[in-house]
């Protein structure tokens, strides 16, 4: 197949289904402009705030001004135009707000799929993902994210599947791809102990011969091989940042995803052929789900850590083309007030733990005063009684063992009282369809054009590298 049609093939949308705009129509970045990058990109690092909405970025930066005396790498990256930007469309092939799978499947396998769905595309066609691409070229793969290692995000990058949530199954799916460097949470899909069919899969990465690490100071510790390397640090997604600086055992035994990022770098970066990274910064999206500024700041930045650390690394050895995005927003977080925002905001300076730490420390019997208590010690706020009755109130609706649930613990109550008192506002708990910032830094970067849809970027990687010259196909 010439390259040309591969191009017209790859980057078509999935199913229009009918709907108006942009949904299955293809983009004018490399498919009408047929643009060669002007060096090959010898190594990708594609980074990803899940769920980062326009107003997450803004906000820390603000905050990090506010606390730390200095803005985000990323914005002051913008700001020195070090980075050449886009918009990009985000929809799925069924959805104008797409999910996690069906994003990262766009980038992933080139071809928008439905709603929780991974490379699977209509009439069960399979789109091969493109770390098994980059891994056939010869290059080295691996993802890092703060959620399970098996979650959405590099699933997609990974593996197909029909339904996202079949985590156990996609652990399995993992095994014989022998992918470099998988870092993450999700231990409950990989743990003879927590898994249903109470398979150990630790033991069978081991068998197949992986690396298995399950602390930071085991992953620290491993040994400088070829071997292909499994982390699985925590049980579900990893610990918000903010929660986890406030513990030493926490810091002791989750790497930070910077860490995480600079343990996968240091693996990958011997590759002959070079290498392909995706990181992840999942839980700024389960923090957006969660109305949780607390938890949404600090893991933003925990991001921000992150991306510094991999553009630096581009800096330093060249022919690295670092993609810096989000899949989605999420609850378009913002300061709203024109009157008190710069004093209500400040008060964000004095916050040690997230809401979620806040919420799982009460009981069906907490007081009034113990909720102001635990929200003036987690927080520095001292909110009303009447303030407090309302999370009193919806904490003894819920069953017990539902108190421990973040789903069902009463986030968007919290979050409306804390709204007076720091000016953060949400528009609601699930994702958004609003066009979202993308960013590049390296070799490559020049095939950018100011607008872009989400699958763009599957052929974009392709053609900075040069793979798409040998493999023609987006199945």
């Amino acid at each position: 197949m010439k390259r040309r049609k591969f191009l017209q093939t790859a980057s078509v949308g999935g199913l229009c289904l009918g709907l108006p705009g942009v949904i299955g129509r293809e983009s004018p970045t490399l498919a009408e402009r047929r643009q060669e990058p002007e060096k090959t990109a010898r190594n990708i690092i594609f980074m990803v705030s899940d769920g980062m909405s326009l107003g997450t970025l803004q906000m820390a930066d603000l905050f990090s001004q506010l606390k730390y005396g200095r803005p985000s790498f990323w914005v002051k990256a913008i700001r020195d135009s070090k980075l050449r930007r886009a918009l990009m469309d985000t929809a799925s092939a069924d959805s104008y707000v797409t999910d996690s799978a069906a994003a990262s499947s766009a980038w992933g396998g080139g071809v928008r799929v439905k709603n929780g769905r991974l490379n699977f595309g209509s009439d069960n066609v399979l789109h091969k993902p493109i770390l098994q691409k980059f891994k056939e070229a010869g290059k080295g793969v691996g993802c890092v994210t703060t959620v399970p290692i098996t979650h959405a995000t590099p699933a997609g990058f990974c593996i197909n599947s029909k339904a996202r949530g079949e985590q156990e199954q996609i652990a399995n799916l993992y095994l014989p791809l022998k992918f470099d460097v998988m870092l993450g949470g999700g231990r409950e899909y990989f743990d003879v102990n927590k898994r249903k069919d109470k398979q150990d899969t630790f033991q069978l990465f081991r068998d197949a011969g992986y690396q298995v690490c399950r602390s930071k100071e085991e992953m620290e510790k491993l040994p400088a091989d070829n071997k292909p390397v499994l982390g699985v640090f925590h049980e579900s997604g990893l610990p918000y940042s903010i929660d986890q600086l406030q513990s030493a055992s926490l810091q002791e035994k989750v790497p930070t995803l910077a860490e995480m990022t600079s343990f996968a770098i240091e693996r990958l970066k011997n590759q002959p052929n070079g290498f392909v990274l995706q990181v992840e910064a999942g839980k700024v999206d389960w923090a957006a789900h969660a109305n949780d500024t607390p938890a949404l700041l600090f893991d933003q930045l925990a991001f921000d850590a992150a991306v510094e650390t991999a553009v630096k690394f581009a800096e330093q050895v060249g022919q690295t083309l670092v993609v810096i995005t989000t899949d989605h927003g999420n609850a378009n977080p913002g300061l709203l007030g024109c009157n008190h925002s710069i004093k209500n905001f400040a008060n964000s300076l004095n916050f040690k733990f997230s809401h979620e730490w806040v919420l799982r420390g009460l009981k069906k019997k907490t007081t009034a005063s113990e909720v102001i208590e635990r929200i003036q010690f987690a927080q520095g706020i001292a909110i009303k009684p009447e303030e407090a009755k309302l999370i009193t109130e919806a904490i003894s609706k819920t069953e017990e063992e539902e108190s421990y649930n973040a789903r069902k613990l009463p986030f968007a109550q919290l979050a409306k009282i804390m709204e007076s008192y720091t000016s953060v506002a949400w528009a609601g708990n699930d994702h958004s369809a609003d066009f979202v910032e993308l960013c590049m830094f390296g070799p490559g970067s020049e095939l950018l054009s100011p607008f872009v849809l989400n699958t763009d970027l599957h052929n974009l990687m392709l053609q900075a590298t040069g793979v798409v010259k040998e493999l023609v196909t987006a199945k």
